[in-house]
């Protein structure tokens, strides 16, 4: 049986162009997306569009990491550092905007920007379909479709009035374009403090580069000028269960396992929270 249309993708249907043309619109067809010239992409059951071409659609976001990111957020310990991104967000937004999140992951910081802005539309693309399961439910208003973000977009130009980027990569050019002029950047990336304490009796999680700040201005300042940024710095308690998600939904599953942090070894109660926000202008 053919898959319908999820209403919150048919919402969002004008703002997506045909990844292999990249100049026609895509329109729905016997559960599927297809453009004028017959290029096809699959809708899933779980309520995403597929859209990646030429590579499979998969990331280190795997299932385990997935159901340790939905319980670790669902603890509320990020809820600063979602608040931070809806408020910047709704402040460069109109009342019936469009936020493209990039990286979205399992949809959370979108669903937060858009409960802030009753008439506002979300899309969010990830490759991993495992996080888009669980994006194209974040709520009712945001549809969800697979993209790497190093690839060209497969949307239209100006679609967005704010791109969304929390912890994720990011390509500043397809940004760039994507964005209205009258649009934002918005930028969520933690600072050398985020979970010191943490990394610090960890010594495989991934660390952060020190010359992250400079790396980002490089990449952004031919393309975006800083308007706003706000500093979120706070204490979290953590359950040792807790410590666990939070860790195997980072990209440091890859590089140590959940048994062994279960061997007995000291994890810290409490964390430093320390995340960096920007608002960018196109230039």
């Amino acid at each position: 049986m053919p898959v319908s249309l999820p209403p919150a993708l048919d919402l969002s249907l004008d703002l997506l162009r045909c990844p292999t043309c990249r100049t026609r619109r895509l329109h729905p067809e016997c559960g599927a997306l297809r453009c004028p010239v017959g290029h096809t992409f699959d809708l899933a059951r779980h309520g995403y569009a597929s859209l990646l071409t030429g590579s499979r659609a998969t990331s280190g976001d795997d299932a385990a990491m997935v159901q340790a990111r939905d319980r670790f957020l669902s603890t509320g310990t990020y809820v600063p550092v979602r608040e931070v991104a809806a408020r910047l967000a709704a402040d460069a937004m109109p009342e019936q905007g469009t936020v493209v999140d990039v990286g979205c992951g399992t949809g959370y910081y979108l669903a937060g920007v858009l409960d802030q802005l009753p008439g506002a539309r979300g899309l969010g693309l990830d490759t991993s379909v495992r996080a888009l399961r669980s994006a194209a439910r974040a709520h009712d208003r945001a549809a969800a479709v697979t993209w790497d973000v190093f690839r060209p977009f497969p949307l239209v130009d100006g679609a967005a009035d704010v791109v969304l980027d929390v912890f994720a990569p990011r390509n500043p050019a397809e940004f760039h374009r994507v964005l209205r002029a009258t649009g934002r950047l918005i930028v969520v990336r933690p600072t050398g403090r985020h979970l010191a304490e943490l990394r610090g009796q960890v010594p495989a999680m991934v660390t952060i580069d020190p010359a992250k700040e400079q790396r980002l201005h490089r990449a952004l300042t031919p393309f975006f000028e800083a308007v706003v940024t706000e500093q979120v710095d706070y204490s979290a308690s953590l359950s040792r269960l807790d410590v666990l998600d939070l860790v195997s939904m980072t990209p440091s599953a890859r590089h140590v396992s959940r048994s062994d942090l279960n061997d007995g070894s000291f994890l810290p109660d409490q964390v430093t929270v320390s995340v960096l926000a920007t608002a960018y202008q196109p230039r």
